[in-house]
């Protein structure tokens, strides 16, 4: 039977690699991933699972050392946050080029400069290209269910992709929530064995791994590589049903939060879409016609599921946690492209708020409907992204 657990986000991350019976781990520490991969070793040092850990020099060893434990048979974790996934760039891209089903948890930390501990999307956002599927939790409760989920998606035979579940660092990493967690028998019933598939390393059937490419299959390769994340859209509906029918929580790409007859609809990631989710209630109590739409697959993208959720609406307010400096959120300009050609296609305005860890509080979220309705009612769309948080002058 599943049992209710107080536990913060990083414990329920390593719960959920516990549960999933990793066999490698390693890990490099920084806030504020450390305390996910401190309880690993322990459930290790234990005996709670049968896995070893590896204490590696850099974020750049540890991804390294999970791909060469892929590569041979074992299921690998690691985890990071912020400049340690920026240091792991390279090997990112090793890890998704070769097919690996690596799970990875990201607690959002924000890049330097300034130097911060605390969260933005800038860490992940820098790696949203390098192929890997991203997923997104708005809570412990989540972080831990994607840990399972990742595996299974990750391992499946029309994926082969690694994961990477990012949380909200402190906001879900350090905060603690009561969860469910659920029982090893229903998860192996979940979660079968890690089994080798496509790339491998075999003394008895040897093969080049992660060789230098001609250009005469370079584009295949990648082609290929794309297709499968395409596939891992459907494959995440297919998994988020059975998910339900184990543990009676459902995942997909997208969750719809009151979304009929919603003129205005939200677009968020991560924790703060609890945030929206609690105005969005409160507001329909008053007849405010507002909703929400959650992204939890930030990639691959989920155009269709996206274009067909906000195809009713008037307005869209996408909030970044992620500046696009040069450009928009990088969560609006996907919104924008989804929606690309409707008729009528709805305004879209784009917001950054929450950038290095600053609340994002309820009076902010009022401040981006008020906002956007005055940009509506002048017939005006916002050709860039509306920084909603700044401090205005004696602040």
């Amino acid at each position: 039977m599943p049992q209710l657990k107080a536990l913060d986000g990083n414990r329920v991350v390593a719960e959920g690699a516990r549960l999933a019976r990793i066999q490698v781990a390693a890990a490099y520490p920084i806030t504020p991933q450390t305390p996910i991969v401190e309880y690993i070793s322990e459930f290790v040092r234990q005996g709670q699972i049968k896995a070893k850990y590896i204490a590696v020099e850099s974020e750049h060893s540890a991804l390294s050392a999970v791909i060469g434990a892929s590569l041979v048979g074992a299921r690998a974790f690691t985890a990071t946050a912020g400049a340690g996934l920026a240091l792991m760039h390279e090997i990112t891209g090793v890890a998704a080029g070769n097919r690996l089903p690596i799970v990875m948890a990201v607690t959002n930390r924000a890049l330097p400069s300034p130097w911060s501990l605390q969260v933005d999307h800038s860490d992940s956002m820098g790696e949203r290209d390098q192929g890997w599927i991203q997923l997104y939790a708005e809570n412990c409760q989540e972080a831990l269910d994607l840990v399972l989920f990742g595996y299974r998606l990750a391992e499946d035979s029309r994926v082969r992709l690694p994961v990477m579940l990012c949380l909200d660092g402190f906001y879900v990493s350090h905060t603690t929530e009561v969860v469910s967690v659920p029982d090893e028998e229903e998860v192996d019933r979940f979660l079968p064995p890690y089994r080798l598939q496509n790339v491998y390393l075999d003394v008895d059937d040897p093969m080049s791994v992660n060789a230098l490419t001609s250009p005469n299959i370079y584009t295949e390769i990648r082609y290929e590589h794309f297709q499968a994340l395409k596939r891992s859209l459907t494959v995440m509906e297919e998994i988020g049903e059975e998910f339900y029918q184990h543990f009676g929580r459902r995942y997909a790409p997208v969750e719809k939060v009151e979304l009929e007859g919603a003129e205005t609809v939200f677009v968020t990631l991560g924790s703060m879409s609890g945030t929206v989710r609690h105005m969005v209630k409160e507001w329909r109590r008053k007849d405010v016609p507002v909703g929400l739409l959650k992204i939890t697959s930030f990639r691959p993208f989920p155009k269709a599921l996206v274009r067909d959720a906000l195809k009713e609406a008037k307005q869209v307010i996408v909030i970044d946690r992620s500046a696009g400096l040069g450009s928009e959120g990088p969560l609006s300009l996907e919104v924008k492209a989804a929606l690309y050609g409707l008729s009528p296609a709805p305004a879209v305005y784009s917001f950054i708020g929450g950038l290095g860890g600053r609340d994002f509080t309820l009076a902010t979220l009022e401040k981006t409907l008020e906002k956007a309705r005055e940009l509506y009612a002048q017939g005006l769309v916002s050709s860039g992204s509306i920084w909603v948080d700044v401090k205005e002058a004696g602040d």
